[in-house]
């Protein structure tokens, strides 16, 4: 199957890993038949295009599915380190990451791809692919350059 590359803000990183904005109901099905097996959500329940009822959807897809909510205007270590646990969880497994415009996603994935031995250029080009905090204007950017700045 190719990829869905109409989910919103689609990404794919590696063989094991890909990502995504905000999912739409039929999406965990088709994400299951590209072969995912692990769904990690970093947008909060009440985010603007949350999926309702995205647990039940998951799980009726065959997925195993964790939700880290992370404040868009303050992520921090703790979000971090539940984010590596979750990605060491899922082992070799296919996992998709997702929130609502991948931007959240972007910059967690920058991190764990340096933490995991990616060189700084390829792990921000994946970052840039999606959004640039250092030259975002949006009011809570300065937020996330302390983040990838490991702070």
């Amino acid at each position: 199957m190719e990829d869905p590359e109409d989910i919103a803000y689609w990404q794919r990183i590696d063989a094991r890993i890909t990502t995504s904005g905000r999912l739409e109901p039929g999406d965990p099905a088709r994400l299951a038949a590209l072969g995912v097996r692990h769904v990690i959500n970093l947008a909060l329940t009440d985010s603007p295009g949350a999926l309702p009822g995205e647990e039940a959807l998951m799980a009726n897809a065959g997925l195993a599915y964790v939700h880290l909510p992370v404040p868009f205007g303050a992520p921090d270590a703790e979000h971090f380190e539940a984010f590596a646990r979750e990605m060491n969880a899922a082992g070799s497994a296919a996992v998709h990451i997702h929130c609502v415009r991948n931007w959240r996603v972007s910059a967690f994935l920058y991190r764990w791809n340096r933490l995991q031995g990616m060189d700084a250029a390829r792990a921000a080009s994946l970052l840039y692919r999606q959004w640039d905090p250092a030259t975002s204007d949006h009011p809570d950017a300065p937020a996330w350059r302390r983040f990838l700045a490991g702070e």
